[in-house]
């Protein structure tokens, strides 16, 4: 018994920094630059996200993938690898560690999207058709670039007739069986574990702060546990000494399922699912929700421990309708609400945030379901895909929406920076859709979602004088291109939103001080 506890010692002695995303300079959130080539990530750390107060960025799967081309390169080829070779849409080897340079040498984190839980799908085929030009037959479950061979996935041990999932409320087939027929990996065995560790280390040494883990769910946490705890402290050159590499695992919990977050979260934080799901109804007004309902947002909404959680609007899949939260997930389709929802997870204490920055495709919506979902990034005839082209007004152009430098969702990344540490306080609502919030006496947020004016005078918590309001505009040297708020010497200031404005809301910090 002393034995296992020193065993179980030592695995909580590993993860215990496994929480910790190592941002740097007081930064507090990432964005998932989903499906940007490393060109352009290199280029929008050193330009944007490092002046703008962005801790970190999440990227597409770097490894060797299939490739697809009915329907024409998805997205999703990129979660069906080939092998662990560095080659992928957004680039190459040498690309991506001139990324993950740049990007450290202004403090930017880098998180590797890792898709460890299986390989492409079972009927993938036999040839070349992949990102690298790497031979594979997923016929006879044949990767001879890592290599894995029939020995190596879980099909033996799958209880069901289809060799697929069939029943989510049977653990041993969630784990086991093969999610939407991709070839599942045996990560029981050494030799995979091995196999997976060593990808990710070279990942590490190069400079990685951490990784976004696929389909957790799908994995034994024990399995994770063996692997996780062989992975290499983070690279000394950019990060303190025995720095456990950041990690945040893929698992979807809306309740109702034997598989829970909770069985995830010694290992690092938990993508929390539920906080989107619900944020979405409660933003569109959905079953009588309110926002005055959000005073115990977080754990007392039956989410995951803050320190456990990794929380987001809308991600890669659900915005599309893929994974977990249905129609109630808030996307930037849905702009004037986004921003609200986006706005106030910033501003809210709970979790570490993640901001979504997409591409816009044609959506072709027939009875609910999206028949485009499948669509890839901005591309050209060949299917490489387009770079990321910056607009004058610093918004980007040619299909890449770039949510992450909407004024309102910048402005927020850096107020939630600014006000990190302090507890939420001064919390003020209608009973309805008008609430109000401090963080300390550095920052005030105000949002009206109701369908008439806010007119109300509030205890702001922070030092009299004038502020510049950071929705409608910003402080720029002495003088504010947006909406000014006068906090009394006793803290209060007067507030008057229109339901009707373009951004119902107004936030204002220590450092929008005029």
């Amino acid at each position: 018994m002393k034995m296992k506890l020193l065993i179980l010692a030592a695995l909580l002695g590993l993860s215990s920094a496994q929480f910790d995303p190592h941002m740097k300079n007081g930064r507090t959130s990432l964005v998932h630059l989903f499906e940007w080539r490393w060109a352009d990530i290199a280029a929008e750390c050193e330009r944007y996200l490092a002046p703008n107060g962005f801790g970190g960025v999440q990227i597409s799967p770097p490894s060797e993938s299939i490739v697809v081309t009915n329907p024409w390169h998805p997205w999703w080829q990129r979660y069906q690898p080939i092998s662990y070779n560095l080659c992928s849409r957004s680039g190459n080897e040498d690309e991506l560690r001139d990324m993950i340079t740049r990007c450290n040498n202004v403090g930017v984190n880098i998180y590797v999207d890792a898709v460890i839980n299986h390989m492409c799908g079972a009927g993938g085929g036999e040839g070349k058709h992949s990102s690298c030009g790497t031979y594979f037959n997923a016929n006879t479950k044949e990767f001879p670039s890592v290599p894995y061979s029939g020995w190596d996935f879980n099909d033996g041990k799958c209880n069901t007739g289809s060799g697929e999932i069939e029943n989510y409320n049977d653990i041993y087939q969630v784990r086991d069986c093969r999610l939407v027929g991709l070839l599942d990996l045996a990560l029981e065995k050494d030799y995979v574990r091995g196999k997976v560790a060593e990808y990710m280390n070279k990942l590490i040494d190069m400079g990685v702060a951490g990784f976004r883990v696929d389909a957790c769910k799908h994995m034994w946490p024990g399995d994770l546990s063996v692997v996780f705890g062989s992975l290499n402290n983070l690279n000394t050159k950019w990060f303190n000494s025995g720095s456990r590499p950041f990690i945040f695992q893929e698992v979807i919990d809306l309740g109702g399922e034997p598989i829970t977050a909770s069985e995830y979260t010694g290992l690092g934080r938990v993508t929390e699912f539920k906080y989107g799901a619900k944020l979405g109804t409660v933003i569109r007004k959905w079953n009588g929700e309110k926002l005055s309902y959000l005073v115990n947002w977080g754990e007392g909404w039956g989410m995951m421990a803050s320190g456990k959680a990794l929380v987001f609007v809308d991600n890669h899949d659900n915005q599309r309708g893929h994974g977990a939260g249905g129609a109630s997930i808030v996307t930037f389709w849905d702009s004037r609400l986004y921003k609200m929802a986006v706005g106030l997870m910033l501003a809210h204490p709970y979790g570490v945030t993640r901001v979504m920055s997409s591409f816009r495709w044609d959506r072709n919506i027939v009875n609910g379901q999206d028949q485009n979902d499948w669509m890839g990034p901005p591309s050209y005839g060949d299917g490489t895909t387009k770079p990321v082209t910056i607009n004058a007004d610093t918004t980007c152009g040619d299909g890449w929406v770039c949510e992450h430098r909407w004024r309102q969702i910048r402005n927020m990344v850096i107020f939630r920076n600014v006000v990190n540490g302090e507890s939420l306080s001064n919390w003020w609502d209608n009973g309805s859709n008008q609430v109000a919030f401090a963080r300390g006496s550095r920052g005030f947020i105000v949002i009206n979602n109701d369908d008439w004016t806010l007119d109300a005078t509030l205890n702001t918590g922070l030092p009299g004088g004038t502020y510049c309001d950071v929705i409608s505009g910003q402080k720029e040297g002495s003088s504010c291109t947006g909406k000014q708020v006068q906090v009394g010497g006793d803290g209060y200031a007067y507030f008057n939103i229109s339901n009707s404005e373009e951004d119902p809301f107004i936030a204002i910090h220590a450092d929008s001080k005029l």
